[in-house]
């Protein structure tokens, strides 16, 4: 079959790192690149790299990056004939996928319907049982009150978790470890959920001791095609935040990789999935639980392209223009080890965000060490957005050699006028249980508590 031409024009519908790792990708294929940007970014990097910018309104998220109307405009006044969301903002919101299409324009991303199918936790539950995955034990949909609460949590077995339907990064959930802590850990919860999502919803799974956080990246296309390219191991996090991610997960060997990825190829060609997607689970004690699916190209997604040699947001691009996919599960080979360690704009110690102007920086260098960065000498990270600056991505022929290219090229990386974790990931990398691979989702929060 004759693939379906590229895109001439697509509009990065996003800010930093991944706003220029999105350019970057879009230049080698030939396609144009239109910024916008927010009056707080008219200096960032990508703007200054893209073909054509728009600035679409003030410094705050609301009236720029999540403005769907004026983001709409840009892409219509420059003549864009796709938009890509990037990571965050509106990448999964099906609203704005919706008002992209009916603009005539190509949402690089699955679609409207997957996104809300996945956006609700309950749905997206109910849809992996539905398709053979495997779940944590939990609540068969939202709970409504505290009585129901206190029942359903003696059903499930304490502790348990409280989480929000909607939304994610660690908001709106709470703990419970007994029935007369929970009434508050759900009152705390919906709480959270109505101020972070407008959605006060909860419901309720088995709250796991000591699990690890594995993740799958899928790859699929509208012909019914579906691969993964291997697992990333995403347990050393800070208020479920992630922080240092791995690829391929140091707990999981060949055939439990084969077993999980048969299972989920499964399940995102009988969803008819389009695009990238991430699907996460909890790992514990040789089970894996479902937690959920991010419909969008993942943070960490560079520690899959290291080991797969895969340009995943290439491979986005194409299927989003209705390309067949062109790879087979049999050519995806995982191939040595590689390290994200994400550097935050925050104090080492107290992780209070240091916005400022950057007044000397210098990038590590060397074989298998990759920096994704909109930053450079004299850049201001503005205060009104992700703290996110910059991700080191390290490879290595093994996860030993890996380990130690990080502990160099963290030693290299500067970066004076604000304060940044880094030194916090230099101490990781010497970690004993690091070191061995033996840690889970508690795992930092227990060290940084010790300390």
């Amino acid at each position: 079959m004759t693939q379906k031409p590229l895109f001439d024009k697509i509009l990065i519908a996003n800010r930093g790192e991944i706003a220029l790792r999105i350019l970057r990708a879009c230049r080698e294929m030939g396609i144009k690149t239109v910024a916008i940007h927010s009056t707080a970014d008219a200096d960032s990097m990508h703007v200054r790299l893209a073909d054509e910018s728009v600035c679409i309104g003030p410094a705050p998220s609301k009236d720029s990056y999540l403005n769907m109307a004026a983001i709409l405009s840009a892409a219509d006044i420059t003549g864009a004939d796709a938009i890509h969301p990037g990571v965050g903002f509106l990448s999964e919101n099906a609203t704005f996928a919706r008002m992209v299409e009916e603009h005539g324009k190509v949402f690089i991303g699955p679609t409207p319907e997957h996104i809300d199918m996945m956006g609700d936790k309950i749905t997206a539950k109910k849809t992996m049982i539905e398709l053979g995955v495997p779940v944590v034990p939990g609540s068969d949909g939202g709970i409504q009150d505290e009585e129901i609460a206190v029942e359903t949590a003696k059903k499930i077995g304490f502790p348990v978790l409280i989480k929000a339907t909607s939304g994610g990064g660690g908001k709106g959930m709470k703990v419970a470890r007994s029935a007369d802590e929970v009434p508050q850990a759900y009152k705390l919860a919906r709480a959270e959920a109505k101020a972070n999502f407008g959605n006060d919803e909860v419901y309720m799974e088995r709250y796991l001791g000591k699990p690890r956080h594995i993740e799958v990246q899928v790859l699929a296309d509208q012909y019914g095609n579906a691969i993964n390219l291997g697992e990333r191991d995403c347990s050393i996090q800070r208020r479920h935040q992630k922080i240092w991610e791995e690829a391929p997960s140091p707990a999981l060997n060949a055939k439990i990789r084969a077993e999980l990825g048969q299972v989920v190829n499964k399940a995102i060609a009988k969803m008819g999935y389009r695009g990238v997607g991430t699907l996460e689970f909890l790992y514990e004690n040789g089970e894996f639980f479902f937690m959920e699916m991010n419909t969008r190209i993942q943070v960490e997604h560079p520690i899959t392209e290291l080991v797969t040699g895969v340009d995943l947001v290439k491979e986005q691009i194409k299927v989003a223009a209705g390309q067949k996919l062109q790879l087979t599960q049999d050519d995806i080979k995982i191939n040595g080890h590689a390290i994200e360690c994400r550097i935050n704009a925050e104090n080492a110690e107290t992780f209070i965000p240091s916005p400022g102007e950057i007044t000397r920086y210098h990038a590590p260098g060397g074989w298998g060490v990759r920096v994704d960065s909109h930053m450079y000498q004299g850049y201001r990270v503005p205060p009104h957005y992700d703290s996110l600056v910059a991700k080191l991505v390290v490879y290595g022929h093994d996860r030993s050699e890996c380990i130690s290219r990080v502990e160099s090229a963290l030693r290299e990386y500067v970066i004076d006028g604000i304060d940044t974790i880094i030194p916090l990931h230099q101490k990781l990398a010497k970690e004993t249980d690091i070191v061995a691979g033996d840690y889970d989702i508690h795992w930092l929060e227990k060290k940084l508590k010790s300390h």
